[in-house]
């Protein structure tokens, strides 16, 4: 058994940044060998920073480096697929941002070169790693509120994206509530088998001339009787929005959001507190950081990953069912995506 982990990371931008450093700083069980991005400058300049031995253009010397026994795929959605077959022919391990793809064939294709090369798999939902929602997870595990019945999530982002991200996105269902539908099911610990959508344009017409929609309400009726619903928007004024709650039959569970501190001021006029923390790559440091040490974990002790190719597919096919119940104006079953 090895006491350390050599990783290499494909994809220099946000989120690779994020991962590289939690890698370089925060875990001496791993060490990142190698850096590839298109940008080569990303690259290096990432690599310099991490003191990274090595950085490239071309992801497949990451891929052929015999020192490197797992990768991170953090490059652009559309390479996903391709990346996660190609690194399982290579016999490395794989830490995959979500989604895998669009397309489930493509999902599909990239899961049977995993199961066929036996090597690990786990997608970055990294939602199910932060400790507030463990803990409503953990609430129903011990049934610390009963029989759930109804579950609500909100998620709302500050701003909306630019339109030429729209444009490429896959839709906000595939792009956005993708994280909601995974909490869904991780939080209930049931599957969903219909879903129905009720959306439209309130936030930025140009993201309907783009063929997309930017606020949605969400229903899911799950198989063990629980009703969700999830309330996405694009755009919430005073920050990031992100909260959950669930009821039972004895009592419920809820999270509030983050906020850079818990100070109240209260004066003659108002009681108030500052806004919450504005974006994803702040409310949620903690959560990529201990999703990482769960993959390196499952690598390195030859543990089952928290996240598999499975978990990473059905909020697909939820995604691809809200938007055929938005198209066709009602409820739809997951199996008839299926």
């Amino acid at each position: 058994m090895k006491d350390f982990l050599n990783v290499g990371v494909i994809g220099a931008g946000r989120i690779g940044r994020v991962h590289t450093e939690t890698l370089t700083y925060r875990m001496p069980a791993a060490r990142v060998l190698a850096i590839a991005d298109v940008n080569l400058a990303a690259a290096q300049q990432l690599a310099a920073v991490c003191g990274v031995p090595k950085a490239t253009a071309d992801y497949r010397d990451v891929l052929n480096d015999p020192a490197i026994d797992a990768v991170l795929i953090c490059s652009g959605t559309d390479t996903h697929a391709r990346f996660t077959e190609e690194a399982a022919h290579a016999g490395k391990h794989i830490f995959c941002e979500k989604p895998i793809a669009q397309s489930l064939a493509e999902i599909d294709q990239a899961l049977a070169a995993v199961a066929k090369a036996g090597v690990k798999l786990q997608v970055g939902f990294n939602r199910r790693f932060d400790a507030s929602f463990r803990r409503v997870r953990d609430a129903v595990e011990r049934g610390e509120i009963g029989q759930p019945a109804l579950l609500h999530i909100v998620s709302r982002d500050p701003a909306p994206p630019p339109v030429a991200y729209v444009k490429i996105s896959g839709g906000m269902f595939l792009d956005m509530t993708i994280h909601d539908f995974d909490m869904a099911r991780f939080l209930i610990g049931a599957e969903v088998e219909e879903v129905y959508v009720q959306a439209g344009v309130t936030v930025d017409p140009a993201i309907g001339e783009a063929g997309d929609v930017d606020t949605a309400v969400i229903m899911l009726k799950f198989a063990n009787g629980v009703i969700g619903t999830i309330d996405n928007c694009r755009r919430a004024s005073y920050g990031y929005d992100q909260r959950v709650e669930i009821l039972g039959s004895r009592g419920a569970i809820s999270t509030m959001n983050n906020y850079p501190n818990g100070a109240v001021l209260s004066d003659g006029a108002s009681v108030r507190r500052d806004l919450p923390l504005n974006f994803f790559m702040d409310r949620y440091t903690e959560s990529f950081a201990n999703e990482l040490v769960a993959f390196v974990d499952a690598v390195l002790h030859d543990k089952p990953v928290p996240v598999t190719g499975s978990d990473a597919r059905v909020p697909v096919v939820m995604g691809l069912a809200a938007g055929k119940s938005y198209r066709e104006a009602r409820p739809v079953k997951l199996c008839e995506i299926q």
